[in-house]
């Protein structure tokens, strides 16, 4: 917001705002990276046997949970959320196992996909 407060100023003044504007991209290009590596290095999997995560491009978390020790699925979305079709996905098994998930595009059918396996 104060980006675009002072470029909307230096316009107004009469000052050339192709640099300021190059600057405002190249940052809002740079603030694109760490989501779209996110993005691109997920993956969700829900065999016949279990339900497979992998998230992380350097660190690596990786979950394998069988489909008869997952207990409870739980989606949270926000109104964004709901609007862009993404979501949290949390994973309750046996055991205490609770696996929480950020980010996870269309969620409420990854979450068909697992009962519709354990039915």
């Amino acid at each position: 917001m104060v980006l675009a407060f002072g470029l909307g100023l230096l316009v107004s003044l009469g000052a050339d705002a192709r640099p300021v504007g190059g600057v405002v991209a190249l940052v809002g290009l740079l603030l694109l990276v760490p989501p779209l590596v996110a993005y691109r290095t997920t993956e969700f999997g829900v065999t016949n046997k279990r339900v497979i995560i992998k998230t992380g491009f350097i660190r690596r978390h990786t979950l394998e949970l069988l489909l008869r020790q997952v207990e409870a699925i739980s989606v949270d979305q926000s109104l964004t959320g709901r609007l862009l079709g993404f979501g949290s996905l949390t994973l309750t098994g046996t055991g205490g196992v609770r696996e929480l998930f950020h980010r996870v595009v269309d969620p409420l059918e990854f979450r068909r996909r697992i009962q519709g396996q354990t039915a």
